[in-house]
């Protein structure tokens, strides 16, 4: 084999290897800049991605759904455009202007993104995009360049065992960055304050771009001590060009010559060596064919995951966790699981011999990745009952509430019908699923009750709802001599928790004039706002969970009220007699953040088994001459994954997030049934030399990386 002989050619200058091997062979002072490089854009990239989903909602005010779609198609065009960056710089530009190039580009799009959460500053959802294009264009195109890059400063095989601990650093530097951005980035979302609003998107943005910068910087600054090597073509196209050719010469000759397999039809062109290995590789590909389902369902750790950790409550006592943060779960049990499952798991694994081979290891590593949605499914059946319930299509929500200081009996009858409903003081009446097409104007009737003013008389008042929207309205008796019931302007209601787990507060003041009054709520931290008008609605704010205490014009209304993670609140504030009523629009989050942590475990449990062993499944059994497009066929199959979330998303076959959940877990039992069949029919390859082997798990290392 290839190898063999490159040995024989080495075996000739021993002498000189040794020589080369004593202490006059330092350790190349550049891969530290590398590493350092590697550092800060993976902080860049994962900062920005961890935070992203949020911001889509709460910046952007995009649904769930939409922000879910985006995430996934920005995902699937990072791996997607390490292939053209793999291309550039084989062929063309070489490694080290390949990765300066798009790291500008990079950067760029960071600063845009950045730039782009500064209030009234730049058009946000333009500029969001174009920044999104930018970092996937930079991240992708740097992405399989930059370890191999670190890799071209050792002289091989002189320096093998010094290469293989760079590789270890490497990855260990990736992970490093991305667990302190991951971090970080949602405490600077969320904690720091700037431009006069809670939350800092431009600062929690900001924050990686300058990383992204200083990346540039310090890969520059080791310009003077790199060794680049001049492109030598991509093996990726060559391949790609050969298979080209196997086709378009068999359709050519399909009444001509017979050959055993159609690739050989390329002969005419290529040599017998690469059409081999093309063979081999293709075999090995076919096994990949469910490896995107897998990762529809890893990447989800992002969106719909994190999504799911906003409807939970994170408090820890004196301390939160952000949705967000969550997703630092999985690269530290990453970190923690590996080294067990090698020191310990899969010894036992051997010593009662099961799952000793790749493709079994991989196809319950898929079983689990199904599992930990069965489980996130679990999980949501828990949160449903504190679930917001949201107007949909055909439907409307009105509430109608009594700011008087007597009972007011509400009927309505034809388009809208509410049977004679008695709404005691400051309490409120709500029909939660009102018919509704387009909009829809009814009359109440509102007659007064026992204890109310006996001027007071019975009165129709138009009451207007909107399909899809959820509206109040207050009842309420006029200022003056002369009262009348008196109906409100309509108020927008916001049922849906808060994506920050915060708490959301609307306030309904009967006045006793038409004039400002000034609300203020006092815990740990003090909200003030002006309510303008004789029965008047205010904005929908968002108060940290806390104890509040209610002051009017300065004067304190009543006793402290409770408002907590994820609930949704209207208080009714009556000035005549100092009273507050309480209404809960959407109960608090009462499940706890930490429930999401068996089904990260599994899905952690699900990678190790699945990814790594894949990895290495591909290094063993095709041509270290086809590393290239094993992982190009790598990074098409994760960006065909986040095409498969896309496709659902948009699709939106379900209402309630748990069905989807079950579909996800469903389709990955589907494939890994498929995956088990295609082992029964696989054999296996033998590695010529341990050389060989040990050579490809350095190669499955690197792919790793890469994927990172």
């Amino acid at each position: 084999m290839g190898k063999k002989k490159e040995l024989g050619k080495e075996s000739a200058d021993e002498p000189h290897l040794e020589a080369m091997q004593g202490p006059t062979l330092k350790y190349p002072k550049a891969v530290f800049f590398i590493i350092s490089n590697e550092f800060c854009e993976r902080f860049c990239y994962y900062g920005m991605r961890t935070i992203l989903s949020l911001y889509l909602v709460q910046w952007l005010m995009y649904s769930e759904d939409t922000a879910t779609v985006v995430y996934h198609a920005f995902a699937a065009f990072c791996y997607f455009t390490p292939i053209i960056g793999a291309i550039i710089a084989d062929s063309w530009l070489g490694r080290f202007k390949t990765i300066l190039i798009l790291s500008i580009v990079y950067a760029i799009g960071s600063i845009s993104i950045a730039l782009s959460a500064i209030p009234d500053f730049i058009p946000p959802e333009a500029f969001t995009f174009v920044g999104l294009v930018l970092i996937g264009l930079g991240t992708g195109g740097i992405k399989p360049c930059v370890s191999a890059f670190g890799g071209d400063q050792f002289i091989v095989p002189a320096q093998e065992a010094q290469l293989q601990k760079y590789f270890s650093v490497f990855y260990l530097s990736i992970n490093g960055g991305s667990l302190v951005s991951t971090f970080i980035t949602p405490i600077l979302r969320e904690d720091v304050k700037c431009f006069g609003q809670n939350g800092c998107y431009s600062l929690a943005f900001g924050v990686p771009a300058i990383l992204m910068v200083l990346s540039i910087v310090i890969f520059v600054a080791g310009k003077p001590l790199y060794k680049s090597k001049k492109p030598e073509g991509n093996i990726v196209l060559r391949v790609c060009q050969c298979i080209g050719r196997g086709i378009v010469m068999r359709v050519k000759n399909r009444k001509g010559e017979k050959r055993e397999h159609w690739l050989d039809h390329a002969e005419d062109k290529y040599d017998k060596k690469l059409i081999a290995d093309v063979k081999i590789t293709l075999n090995v590909l076919t096994m990949f064919l469910t490896v995107p389902i897998f990762w529809a369902l890893y990447d989800q750790q992002g969106s719909r995951w994190t999504f799911q950790a906003t409807r939970m409550t994170g408090d820890m006592g004196g301390w939160t966790i952000k949705p967000d943060q969550m997703q630092v779960v999985n690269p530290l049990l990453i970190v923690i699981m590996i080294p067990v499952f090698e020191a310990v798991i899969y010894p036992l694994f051997k010593k009662i011999n099961i799952l000793q081979k790749p493709l079994t290891k991989m196809g319950v590593g898929g079983v689990l990745a199904g599992l930990s949605f069965v489980l996130s499914a679990l999980v949501e059946l828990f949160i449903k009952p504190t679930e917001a319930i949201i107007p949909m299509g055909g439907e409307a929500q009105l509430r109608v509430f009594n700011t008087l200081n007597c009972p007011i009996i509400i009927s309505a009858t034809g388009d809208v019908e509410i049977d004679a409903f008695e709404i005691e003081p400051l309490q409120a009446w709500e029909n939660l699923h009102i018919a509704a097409q387009n909009s829809k104007t009814f009359k109440i009737k509102a007659k007064p009750g026992e204890r109310c003013d006996p001027r007071l008389l019975e009165t129709e008042l138009d009451v207007g709802v909107i399909e899809w929207t959820a509206q109040s309205y207050a009842l309420h008796d006029g200022v003056g001599s002369s009262p009348i019931i008196k109906i409100s302007e309509t108020s927008i209601d916001s049922p849906q928790k808060s994506q920050n787990g915060n708490g959301k507060v609307k306030v309904l003041v009967n006045a006793k004039d038409d004039g400002d009054n000034v609300v203020e709520f006092k815990g740990k931290t003090a909200h003030t706002f002006t309510v303008t008008g004789e029965a008047a609605f205010s904005d929908i704010f968002e108060f940290e969970p806390d104890n509040y205490e209610i002051l009017l014009n300065g004067q304190i209304i009543d006793s402290k009220y409770a408002i907590k993670v994820g609930g949704v609140y209207t208080f009714v504030i009556n000035e005549m007699n100092n009273e507050v009523f309480q209404m809960t629009i959407t109960p608090e989050s009462s499940l706890n953040i930490l429930w999401q942590i068996p089904q990260y475990f599994v899905m952690t449990a699900g990678e190790i088994l699945f990814s790594v062993t894949g990895l290495e499944f591909a290094f063993t059994q095709a041509p270290l001459s086809m590393k290239s497009v094993l992982v190009a066929g790598w990074y098409i199959a994760v960006a065909v994954g986040n095409m498969v979330v896309i496709f659902v998303a948009e699709a939106k076959i379900f209402n309630e997030q748990i069905w989807e959940y079950l579909l996800f877990a469903g389709l990955e039992f589907i494939a890994m049934i498929i995956l088990f069949l295609q082992a029964l029919l696989y054999k296996y390859v033998t590695i010529a030399s341990d050389e060989d082997a040990e050579e490809a798990k350095q190669e499955k290392v690197i792919l790793e990386s890469e994927r990172l």
